[in-house]
């Protein structure tokens, strides 16, 4: 069998074949989604990734006959490092053949770079960027992802397994939520809403584009002290909001991303966001002129289902109910702009917070993803 060679991605022409490898894996996958290149080349950027403002990464290809038949890429996020006192290489942007002694190259690779900067372990998946297309997915493809999300072919699960990656932490779930006001779970969660809303002072407001400093200020506050009870949790900066906040202001509804207040102070969050993937799997990607023209077609459509992307309520209020009142009013809002299904990702299995009131709203889980890790030590 011919030789399998790794190596850095140098060019500009080596920096296009690590972007339009995945055409290669999913040409023929009908729930794919292409991602935007104009977008993932501004990830992989130094001088514009938000990534590298708290860290290093390098890009790799695996070459079998001049060919390309994998990437990854191998980064140190320094926030995560500084948090946990150990450094650890992410891997992220992965993609092979169906080939295990390519994949197992592309690990190779990782290893090596890894331990040339001191890291101790394997972690992912993230392309990064700790919200986009995380973690691999080994459960449901019966519909194409939200936003976000990512999704791969099934036998990436063992390639990961075989070179001895192992379960990290707690698998995330995406639940989907049909919006039915009449369904009788719905009802029992409005109802309960209405006692939290008699207990006190509670406001629900939805986003203030024209306060998005004061906002993105207030979110920083909420995904911090909200989240910071997860094992393994690792402390947003203010560039991460701003990576994942400012991309959506041209297509979010700001009365779907939803604040709870309570006496004038912002207690938590809850945003919702239209699934373009409805619109971006049309769109090739916008890589040749005439997907433009799809691009005209599909422009006008309006997604079925709302993506949720977090929850957060700050930790003095969690008894309060704040959680209830968010869900509640998310089915209102969400029901009364025409979407049919709520998308609730990427939610850890273990989270004890969140899974009740999904099932509150008549959730199912529809998609599992699993995140790897591998000690080098």
């Amino acid at each position: 069998m011919d030789q399998v060679k790794v190596l850095p991605v140098r060019t500009a022409l080596e920096k296009q074949a690590f972007l339009t490898f995945p055409w290669k894996i999913y040409r023929n996958d009908p729930l794919w989604v292409p991602p935007l290149l104009s977008e993932r080349r501004k990830t992989i950027d130094p001088t514009r990734g938000m990534f590298f403002q708290d860290g290093y990464a390098e890009l790799f290809i695996a070459w079998r006959k001049n060919r390309p038949v994998g990437t990854i890429a191998c980064a140190e996020d320094l926030v995560r490092t500084k948090t946990h006192g150990v450094g650890e290489c992410m891997i992220g942007f992965f993609d092979c053949i169906d080939d295990y002694e390519v994949a197992e190259a592309l690990f190779c690779q990782a290893e090596t770079w890894a331990r040339a900067h001191n890291l101790v372990a394997l972690y992912g998946t993230y392309n990064l960027d700790r919200e986009d297309s995380r973690g691999i997915l080994i459960e449901g493809r019966d519909r194409p992802p939200v936003s976000y999300c990512g999704h791969n072919p099934p036998y990436y699960q063992s390639l990961f397994e075989r070179n001895g990656f192992s379960k990290d932490g707690d698998d995330g779930l995406a639940y989907i939520i049909k919006v039915d006001l009449e369904d009788p779970e719905i009802q029992h969660l409005l109802r309960l809403a209405d006692k939290v809303r008699q207990r006190r002072n509670f406001i629900i407001r939805g986003g203030n584009l024209k306060d998005i400093e004061g906002e993105i200020d207030r979110i920083l506050e909420l995904q911090n002290r909200g989240l910071a009870h997860f094992e393994g949790f690792t402390p947003y900066t203010r560039a991460s909001i701003e990576a994942i906040v400012l991309p959506m202001l041209n297509i979010l509804d700001p009365e779907l991303v939803l604040f709870a207040e309570v006496d004038g102070k912002t207690v938590g969050w809850f945003p919702g966001v239209p699934n373009m993937n409805e619109i971006l799997i049309h769109l090739n990607s916008l890589r040749h002129p005439w997907d433009y023209l799809r691009l005209l077609r599909y422009s006008q459509l309006k997604p079925r289902i709302l993506a949720v992307k977090s929850v957060a309520v700050l930790p003095e209020y969690w008894d309060m109910g704040i959680g209830v009142l968010l869900f509640a009013e998310m089915a209102r809002r969400a029901h009364a702009k025409g979407y049919e299904w709520v998308d609730l990702s990427v939610t850890g299995e273990g989270n004890v917070d969140t899974f009740p009131l999904a099932h509150h709203m008549g959730a199912r889980i529809y998609k599992r993803y699993r995140f790897y890790r591998k000690p080098l030590i």
